[in-house]
């Protein structure tokens, strides 16, 4: 019979010491995040499986909470699978809430489960930053996607996303970028916007902002798309893979073409950015990871351990390029793109009308 993996086998192939691999099992805030996700991938690839944490005593309930605002986002599909993981490899239970892109929903089911969890993971909150910050003097609590002082918190770089994808839009030729906004309550779409603001000035691009858009899904990108065409642009950065697909899809219900008359991006790199025709221009993000170093770093607080900075914990993003970016057409396209008239069917403007309302 096969021998188990050992930790020294983990830290063999994630090119790391023995020591480092403990840490982050049992104090994943005092190890990089890049560092760390490397180790929990090459502990996945081998097998390998830790005890429980010493210090569990059968009066606790080995029992986590982790609060998403909409679950039916595949953007929450990744983030769940590696907190999942995580948990199972800990000896723990993990308990899902979906609370509807709503705040007091998601508030009243934490007022009603906190007594039966010993922490909760907070993946894009819409509660008010007092809110939390009361939940946190409770229980251990880790916040996703948003930056909290004095809260435990892991982020990605939204920022340098958004640069990035405004700069390959820049690269290709596009000077007027419309930007297709998510939720009001949403910490991160307020970065992304800023920072396509601050990099728009900088490489003197026109960006206009459309929304909020309240519950970021397919139809709502569809709803969008008179607005965005009521504007003189050739590309739209969208504030999620969803609701960049909804985009596509009114796009082409109104004649328009992906990426020949518009170019269109999206965040996250959900499995649909690989389905969707054309394949989907995405930045993205490590979204099993931040569920998997959340739970190790909830689990760490639990028993006991103190955060090492009041920093966040910032993972890198990619631009993932695909066909639905390209140059912009110098031909004629649409009123909206300054000239001559799509050839859009009456029906399919109707179509876009009703689904706006």
């Amino acid at each position: 019979m096969a021998q188990r993996p050992t930790i020294y086998d983990v830290a063999k192939a994630a090119g790391v010491a023995a020591s480092t691999v403990s840490r982050a099992f049992a104090r994943p805030g005092r190890v990089n995040a890049e560092t760390a996700a490397r180790i929990f991938e090459a502990a996945r690839e081998l097998g390998y499986r830790t005890s429980v944490l010493p210090g569990l005593t059968t009066s606790r309930t080995r029992t986590l909470a982790l609060v998403v605002t909409d679950i039916t986002n595949p953007f929450y599909a990744e983030i769940i699978r590696g907190a999942h993981e995580a948990a199972a490899d800990l000896g723990y239970t993990m308990r899902l809430s979906h609370t509807r892109e709503d705040a007091d929903v998601e508030r009243a089911w934490i007022e009603h489960e906190l007594s039966t969890v010993e922490g909760v993971v907070l993946a894009s909150s819409r509660m008010s930053d007092s809110t939390i910050r009361t939940l946190a003097k409770q229980k251990p609590v880790v916040v996703l996607n948003r930056r909290l002082p004095e809260v435990p918190c892991l982020l990605v770089d939204n920022a340098r996303g958004a640069r990035r994808a405004l700069e390959h839009l820049g690269e290709l030729g596009h000077t007027s970028v419309t930007y297709v906004s998510g939720p009001e309550a949403s910490w991160t779409d307020g970065v992304r916007w800023q920072a396509l603001r601050e990099a728009g000035f900088e490489l003197e691009m026109k960006i206009r902002r459309v929304g909020p858009t309240q519950k970021p899904t397919i139809d709502a990108g569809f709803a969008r798309v008179r607005e965005i065409m009521s504007q003189s642009t050739t590309a739209v950065i969208a504030y999620n893979d969803v609701l960049a697909i909804g985009v596509i899809k009114g796009l082409h219900r109104m004649g328009v073409s992906v990426p020949e008359d518009v170019s269109v991006i999206g965040f996250d790199n959900i499995l649909l950015a690989e389905v969707v025709e054309p394949e989907l221009t995405t930045v993205a993000s490590p979204l099993r990871q931040q569920g998997e170093t959340a739970v190790r770093n909830l689990v760490a607080m639990a028993q006991g351990a103190q955060a090492t900075s009041r920093e966040p914990l910032v993972m890198p993003v990619k631009l993932v390029v695909r066909r639905s970016t390209a140059q912009p057409s110098r031909k004629s396209t649409s009123p909206a793109l300054g000239t001559t008239n799509v050839p859009a069917s009456a029906s399919a403007a109707r179509s876009i009308e009703s689904r706006s309302t």
